[in-house]
């Protein structure tokens, strides 16, 4: 297995798991994984928020946990990384109106680079309009953004992911195993 170096896109109300798991995960695998978020520091924290299922119409929020950055937002060279996950939670709601996030986010699609997202944030790469014509699956209630953006929403279990070329999508947290080894698979560990 060959050390990767993955980029890892937040802020400030993300999904809990959706951050910590895979960060973890790709990390205990021997990968690089920085996590930024913009207008923050190396060693500053985000605060993150646990999205349940429990049987309402939609998700139920708590608060979650303080996750510690470990890399400079302003830092960020993409060409440096062979990968790209986007998070869910609230946070790519506002995240999406930060331009240089949108330049970061095409510079992976516009190179083929693989992309991983995961719920909600999918909302970055409608904003950065680079779904046209891809495949790609969200939390449900984003569905209509990504059909606006020229994408074909595909709904799956949400604990099911898709890959189409290099962007690897999926509903939620619930996903994780087969998102990150669908993800490992498009980067070629």
């Amino acid at each position: 297995m060959s050390a990767k170096k993955f980029l890892i896109l937040t802020g400030d109300f993300v999904e809990d798991y959706e951050v910590m798991v895979p960060f973890q995960a790709l990390a205990m695998l021997g990968h690089t994984v920085h996590v930024v978020c913009p207008n923050k520091k190396a060693g500053e924290q985000i605060k993150t928020a646990i999205h349940d299922f429990e049987g309402d119409q939609t998700y139920t929020e708590k608060p979650g946990h303080n996750f510690t950055l470990n890399a400079n937002f302003s830092d960020v060279a993409p060409e440096n990384y062979h990968a790209l996950l986007l998070p869910g939670g609230r946070a790519p709601e506002y995240l999406r109106l930060n331009e240089r996030v949108l330049e970061i986010v095409r510079y992976f699609a516009f190179n083929q680079k693989p992309i991983g997202a995961i719920c909600h944030g999918i909302q970055i790469l409608t904003a950065a309009g680079v779904l046209k014509g891809r495949k790609c699956t969200s939390y449900c209630a984003v569905a209509p953004e990504i059909t606006l953006a020229g994408g074909h929403y595909i709904e799956l279990p949400v604990d099911r992911a898709h890959a189409d070329g290099n962007l690897v999508t999926a509903p939620a947290w619930p996903a994780h195993a087969e998102w990150l080894a669908k993800l490992l698979q498009v980067v070629g560990n």
